[in-house]
């Protein structure tokens, strides 16, 4: 491979990422996310809300779960259609092969479907950033992208560098290019956490966009110091560090729900083993109890309602047929 994007490793990187996977193997190990349904839940909404907010996306952090919930929100129709998009596409987040540039195409596609017409295609015009009348940054010409994003995918498929570092570099690199008419912010946030993922599972599962719209200003600023510099140092540094800190704000969430979780769930959660339906009847006999009542009150619905375990027949929750699955 001839193509390498400009950068170079920093002591500060090296230490970022020691700490990252160090704390991913706490996540990782103890199962942090396995069993915690609605923190992943949760995290996603996050995910979504934090990555479309940063692109101007109007609706509130309730109006976004609502929509992930089924229900019908008022609000800008682009603002709502972005949402609906964001939700199909990160549900299919474990499809993505981010290593494929047709995939890149696919799911821009579907992300951007019904707001612009090339969704899917590279664009065709000129693009760049601009403050007022001034301009910022001009992105390369469209003649160039096709090239570019192919030597961009080059480097990730063949290069040997930590996933972390690619991931950032690949982030930064797809910013610089700006592919797309539109969207691609949100693209390129998007890849970087299938990339991540595509190594370790759990990075799926960490809202890394709200890091980033909380300190949104300083994302800004990396991307633009790495334009003048002539190379990705700063942005890579920025979103490691961005990433560490999500994982001590995911740990920390994630042991707080361990800690509501009642002695009778645990208890549940113990003897239910994966992949196996319980009739409530079975359950009573696992936990060495007599009624059925106690155990659906106690064990079961509290359960369900915190996602630790959920319905073979969710329409018909009193059915003879019911049986209960862990997630």
């Amino acid at each position: 491979m001839s193509y390498k994007p400009p950068y170079t490793i920093t002591p500060k990187m090296i230490h970022l990422i020691a700490e990252i996977m160090k704390m991913i193997g706490q996540l990782s190990n103890q199962n942090h996310l396995n069993h915690q349904p609605k923190l992943r839940r949760k995290n996603m909404i996050s995910s979504i809300y934090s990555s479309l907010a940063i692109e101007q996306n109007g609706l509130t952090l309730k109006q976004v779960t609502d929509i992930v919930n089924g229900k019908l929100v008022l609000g800008e129709m682009r603002d709502v259609i972005e949402v609906k998009n964001a939700i199909r596409v990160y549900d299919e987040l474990f499809k993505i092969n981010p290593f494929d540039i047709n995939h890149l195409l696919k799911y821009h596609g579907l992300l951007m479907e019904s707001l612009v017409d090339d969704a899917g295609k590279w664009r065709k015009g000129q693009e760049g950033v601009f403050e007022g009348e001034r301009v910022i940054f001009m992105a390369p010409s469209a003649e160039r992208v096709p090239s570019l994003m192919k030597n961009l995918f080059a480097y990730l498929i063949h290069d040997e560098e930590h996933i972390l570092i690619k991931s950032c570099v690949f982030h930064y690199a797809f910013e610089f290019i700006h592919p797309f008419s539109d969207g691609n912010g949100r693209m390129g946030r998007l890849f970087q956490t299938c990339l991540l993922a595509s190594q370790e599972k759990v990075f799926a599962y960490l809202p890394v966009e709200s890091i980033i719209k909380e300190r949104q200003q300083a994302y800004y600023q990396a991307i633009s110091s790495s334009h003048q510099k002539g190379n990705s140092n700063d942005f890579i540094e920025f979103m490691l560090d961005a990433i560490l800190e999500t994982i001590k704000q995911t740990l920390k969430s994630s042991e707080q729900e361990i800690n509501h979780i009642s002695i009778q769930m645990k208890k549940l959660m113990m003897l239910m083993k994966d992949g196996i339906p319980y009739t409530t009847q079975e359950i009573v006999s696992e936990l060495n109890l007599k009624s059925r009542v106690s155990v659906k009150k106690n064990y079961i619905d509290p359960a369900i309602e915190s996602g630790l375990i959920e319905m073979t027949i969710p329409n018909k929750p009193s059915s003879r047929n019911q049986r209960y699955i862990k997630k």
